[in-house]
């Protein structure tokens, strides 16, 4: 086994990654970032040119706390970075008031505090006139929402990681792990190399390297859409002073979500429903039996913004069985962590949980509560 020549060796840098990476190189550890393409890239979950980011969280208030530290260090971030990344544009959960987007908002909102109001459908349309939402429909509206730009998110985040002692090899894969008693060995395309501690957070390609865990670790494949405005639209309809991101519950459990016009026409996408791939054969091909679906939704609820598709591109979603993160020590290398903050809703948070993976692998205590990622719950309650 190499010398540990370094403190921390990273895998993967996409948005955890990066973030880790950053926060570890920043408090002084030596750290070697590892990653298979060059980031920020279209290949994995860290790409896309927008995300959505959002405080009333309807898939658990514990995510709150986190989302409020996010803001913190992103903002930081723009700062030192001298980079754009956010836009603020205030955010809509829209759907039935019983379902789970709209309860779901509303209980993080209530249970910590949240600006928020309730639109109803007449409301919703008066507002925001591109919105066809029918009878019975209401919203959740919060003032903080908005939209990062995750390939500047990233870049800054690798900048600051150099700027701060990080030494970062790219195009290079990770091939295998060892650990030690004198610590661990990672084995790449190009050559080995030692550390004292492990942080693997390679997205689609995590479940790969930890075999021996069989994490129930789920690859989608997930299209995203660009649209220009229709002719019917009225000039600046699609604006961010007019048109802010959402997500919608069109039918029960199904999720649409979009972006106003940032430059590149109108985002929209489904949420959670791209079939099961290999992460190093996805499809990227982008067909019209993916495209002629999310057209009939425009048609019904958006129809301004069903115009001519201006872009495509395919991301990966790594999905949990109950669609909340992981971020744990491997259960039996206490200097391997774990890191899959997925599920599709994951990016938001990287700045945070960069912080997060930097207490943990430097031995400090957590400010966040991070119970809700432990890997023990995927295990058999009754082993035998």
């Amino acid at each position: 086994m190499p010398a540990a020549g370094y403190d921390v060796i990273v895998l993967g840098l996409g948005a955890m990654g990066s973030a880790a990476a950053c926060h570890l190189a920043r408090r002084g550890a030596r750290v070697l970032g590892l990653d298979r393409f060059s980031p920020p890239h279209p290949h994995g979950s860290s790409s896309g040119k927008s995300r959505i980011i959002r405080e009333a969280y309807f898939e658990h208030p514990a995510y709150v706390p986190m989302v409020q530290r996010a803001y913190e260090l992103w903002e930081t971030l723009e700062r030192d970075s001298g980079r754009r990344l956010m836009v603020r544009t205030g955010g809509l959960m829209i759907g039935p008031p019983d379902g789970a987007l709209v309860t779901g908002a509303l209980l993080s909102a209530r249970t910590h505090g949240l600006q928020h109001e309730v639109l109803d459908a007449g409301e919703l349309k008066q507002r925001h006139p591109a919105l066809h939402p029918g009878p019975g429909t209401v919203a959740v509206w919060e003032p903080r929402a908005g939209a990062l730009f995750p390939e500047a998110c990233v870049t800054a985040h690798l900048e600051q990681a150099v700027r701060a002692g990080a030494t970062l090899k790219t195009d290079e894969p990770a091939l295998s792990w060892t650990a030690g008693t004198n610590g661990i060995e990672v084995r790449t395309s190009a050559g080995r190399y030692g550390a004292e501690r492990l942080l693997i957070a390679c997205g689609a390609w995590t479940a790969g390297l930890l075999p021996e865990l069989k994490l129930p670790l789920v690859v989608r494949r997930q299209v995203q859409l660009w649209f220009e405005p229709a002719e019917t639209a009225k000039p600046g309809e699609f604006s961010p002073v007019r048109f802010p991101v959402f997500i919608w519950e069109d039918e029960p459990g199904r999720f649409i979500y979009g972006f106003p016009e940032l430059g590149d026409g109108v985002k929209v996408a489904r949420h959670q429903e791209g079939r099961a791939v290999d992460a190093n054969e996805p499809g990227r091909e982008v067909t019209d039996d993916d495209v002629r679906p999310i057209r009939a939704v425009l048609a019904r609820l958006i129809p301004d913004a069903n115009g001519r598709l201006l872009e495509s591109a395919v991301c990966l979603y790594t999905n949990t069985p109950d669609s909340h993160f992981v971020l744990d020590f491997h259960p039996h290398h206490p200097r391997v962590l774990v890191a899959s903050p997925c599920s599709g809703h994951g990016f938001k948070f990287a700045s945070a949980l960069g912080e997060s993976m930097a207490d943990l692998l430097l031995g400090s205590r957590p400010r966040l509560d991070l119970g809700l990622f432990r890997l023990d719950r995927f295990r058999p309650a009754n082993p035998r």
